[in-house]
């Protein structure tokens, strides 16, 4: 990530490098093309479900069977906001829900997005586009790729992440796993040789944005949040707030503000910081609104 800079993104987006679309937990994310190609299908039982759990009143009169041969042409045709496609498919089922028609395609199709020279890549009303997956992905390339970054971890941990529940058997049949004893008589699992450095190996301070996957990759988040101050960061809406690590826990939130050339981090910590912690905030903080923030006259943190 040494001098990555929003363009780089912008230009991973446009050369179809690095796409976005649904996946883990039936959300939003940003991963390289060939990893949305074998994690789309894994994930597509946590898509169905999430589809069969809306309300009833946005799947009445939703034939899936028939819509989705519908939207699969529509979108063939041409990329499509949601909210045209939606329009269009209600010309072809006038008695269905409108937004259950939307869902329906979201969700069992593989959309991404269309990028344009909107400054983070997409406009507010995008466009979906069709994308290829493999269909011989299976769920096993899900989990190395989750161990890879959070392991050791139980299925409950791998669960929580992907949204798919049934993966208890295919962590038992991955005999290469390396196995430790969990605290409640779980058993752990990681990658073999995977590096677990010590303990007290030293953390640098880090920002996490909104939704960032470390909150949420586990089942038990106390690993990495004190169950005091969750509220904090989980909203009753179930909005995640943006996170800033100390010595590799939560221990704030933080939000960025922009007024005129004037850049702001504003921070919420959970408690007092000490001076080099704060001192190592300025030095982080300062980089990601360089980031963020990239033609500010000036740059600011504030705790």
């Amino acid at each position: 990530m040494e001098g990555f800079a929003r363009e780089d993104l912008v230009e991973a987006l446009t050369a179809g490098k690095v796409v976005r679309g649904l996946l883990m937990r039936a959300t939003l994310h940003t991963v390289s093309a060939k990893d949305y190609r074998a994690f789309r299908p894994a994930v597509q039982p946590v898509l169905s479900a999430a589809y069969a759990g809306v309300d009833k009143r946005r799947r009445e009169g939703v034939d899936v069977d028939a819509v989705l041969p519908a939207a699969r042409k529509l979108l063939e045709q041409e990329p499509r906001t949601f909210n045209a496609l939606r329009a269009a498919l209600s010309e072809q089922f006038p008695d269905a829900n409108e937004r259950g028609l939307g869902y329906a395609a979201r969700t069992q199709l593989p959309l991404t997005m269309v990028p344009t020279d909107d400054r983070w890549g997409f406009p507010r009303d995008a466009r979906f586009e069709l994308a290829k997956a493999n269909k011989a992905a299976k769920p096993a390339t899900l989990v190395r790729r989750y161990l890879a970054a959070f392991g050791p971890a139980s299925a409950a941990d791998v669960q929580t992440w992907s949204g798919l529940r049934a993966l208890g058997d295919v962590l038992e049949g991955m005999d290469d796993l390396e196995r430790f004893d969990g605290s409640k008589g779980r058993t752990l699992y990681d990658l073999p040789d995977a590096p677990r450095p010590d303990a007290d190996a030293p953390v640098p301070v880090r920002f996490l944005p909104e939704f960032d996957n470390l909150v949420l990759a586990h089942a038990d988040r106390t690993r990495l949040l004190d169950e005091q101050h969750r509220p904090r960061v989980v909203t009753k809406n179930l909005r995640v707030k943006a996170t800033f690590l100390l010595d590799g826990r939560v221990a704030g939130t933080w939000k960025s503000e922009r007024k005129g050339k004037k850049a702001t981090l504003a921070l919420e910590p959970f408690g007092k910081l000490r001076r080099p912690d704060v001192s190592a905030l300025e030095r982080e903080g300062e980089a990601l609104l360089r980031f963020v923030e990239e033609d500010a006259g000036s740059y600011d943190l504030r705790v």
